[in-house]
């Protein structure tokens, strides 16, 4: 398959006819978009540049609302590709926040409970990760788009969220999503901070250094207010910068989730960049605005 990946600077005909394996293009997803918001956005400008109204147009693997990094958007016949590119390999970087847990596994949902962490160390971090490492059956977070019966697993953790019934939450994943066979080829501790706050301001930005917490602006410059934000930086927790290398499929939220029990505590996400998708580096990544400005060229 020779479909075409533009770069920036490049620009892309007005003919989709000049492109008949279609069109790759590796986004840098904001943080606080949803996948879909992005399909929309280069969807709409792609069937206005294209002037093709049925025009095909969709991803290779959903990444999280709180999550950056390189997400795979495929236009017109690529779009038959879509299977193929996801089933790639993938690397993170995460950001795992020790002492607390969400029912989202992330900061899409608020602290529901609180673990001792000050045992927590770089070298405990370091020990326990080997363990993670090789084939293995994980279970994906209730707040996922994994489908049971016809029905999306987030659907049945709102119901239970909106109850209160927190402690269910972990119940239900294990009662209604099947374990799926994962692989995490190599896992990296970054660095360790035994003690980080952040603090989030009203635009989503956050005071931190941490790369993997970035501000959510859409291409005209306002900020999405409609994904939450738990503001868990605040809590003064433990935490760790990890590298994941990983298959297809691999949650990690989950992973996050796991970590923490292993060492006693309780973890939740609270970074996430995808570094890699198959041979695609968010190195060499657009942005949304180099999309639209690819897609507006006269």
């Amino acid at each position: 398959m020779s479909y075409y990946v533009p770069t920036p600077g490049t620009f892309l005909s007005r003919d989709i006819a000049d492109y008949p394996d279609g069109i790759v293009i590796p986004v840098d997803k904001p943080w606080r978009w949803t996948s879909a918001d992005v399909i929309r956005k280069i969807k709409y400008a792609a069937i206005r540049h294209f002037g093709k109204k049925n025009l095909k147009v969709g991803h290779a693997g959903t990444l999280d609302p709180l999550a950056t990094g390189v997400l795979l958007v495929c236009i017109g016949p690529a779009c038959r590709e879509a299977q193929r590119l996801q089933d790639t390999d993938k690397e993170y970087f995460a950001t795992v926040r020790f002492g607390a847990t969400t029912p989202s596994y992330d900061l899409e949902k608020e602290v529901d409970r609180r673990f001792p962490h000050e045992h927590i160390t770089a070298e405990a971090v370091a020990a326990a990760l080997p363990a993670f490492l090789g084939e293995q059956e994980q279970v994906a977070p209730l707040f996922s788009a994994k489908s049971v019966d016809g029905v999306r697993a987030y659907e049945m953790a709102r119901k239970l969220y909106r109850a209160g019934d927190f402690a269910s939450l972990d119940a239900a994943a294990l009662d209604l999503l099947q374990r799926n066979t994962i692989r995490i080829s190599a896992l990296t501790l970054e660095s360790f901070l035994p003690s980080i706050k952040t603090a989030l301001y009203m635009d989503g930005s956050a005071e931190s250094t941490d790369p993997s917490i970035k501000t959510a602006l859409y291409v005209d410059g306002t900020a999405s207010g409609r994904i939450h934000v738990a503001d868990t930086g605040a809590l003064g927790l433990p935490e760790a910068r990890i590298r994941i290398a990983c298959s297809k499929g691999t949650y990690i939220r989950s992973f996050a989730r796991d970590l923490g029990e292993a060492l006693g505590s309780g973890a939740h996400l609270g970074g996430l960049i995808r570094t890699r998708s198959g041979s695609f580096r968010v190195e060499e990544a657009l942005t949304l605005d180099q999309v639209i400005n690819l897609l507006h060229h006269e």
